[in-house]
């Protein structure tokens, strides 16, 4: 933002400091009727105790909470629904579509968990070959492995 934009020209190039403490005819669109109206009704003569008003606190805290509100009723929980379907089927975005890439029909080939969890196999087969011993994931110690965690 461009300071010099909001306020009247002979406060151009004061720094935010002398601005802060500059009477409020400093605010482009707050003539001396003004300043005189906020002086008498709020008691307030300069743009650092405008900013502290208590009302202009509380109406800007209600502005800046209500542009991040969820939606109440049953608008949230069609927003939450929508989304949900939408993480199930990724494929039926539009992006998704357009690149080319697709829904997997047929799930892959996977190897038997209580066979191979996380290829058991192939550490069983380093353990052997580093000290001689399996330790887990073969029939020497399956009934060890059972219900260990």
């Amino acid at each position: 933002m461009n300071i010099n934009e909001i306020v009247n020209e002979q406060y151009h190039g004061k720094s935010l400091r002398e601005l802060v403490d500059s009477p409020l005819t400093a605010l482009k669109g707050i003539g001396e009727k003004e300043a005189r109206a906020l002086e008498e009704g709020f008691g307030v003569t300069t743009i650092r105790q405008l900013s502290q008003l208590k009302f202009i606190t509380h109406a800007v805290a209600i502005e800046m909470m209500a542009s991040v509100e969820h939606p109440s009723g049953m608008g949230a929980k069609e927003t939450l629904l929508d989304d949900a379907v939408e993480m199930t089927f990724p494929a039926s975005d539009p992006i998704s579509v357009d690149s080319g890439i697709t829904r997997i029909e047929v799930a892959p080939d996977k190897v038997e968990a209580s066979r191979d969890h996380q290829g058991a196999g192939a550490i069983a087969a380093h353990n052997q070959a580093a000290c001689g011993q399996t330790n887990v994931g073969t029939k020497d110690t399956e009934a060890k492995d059972i219900g260990s965690a």
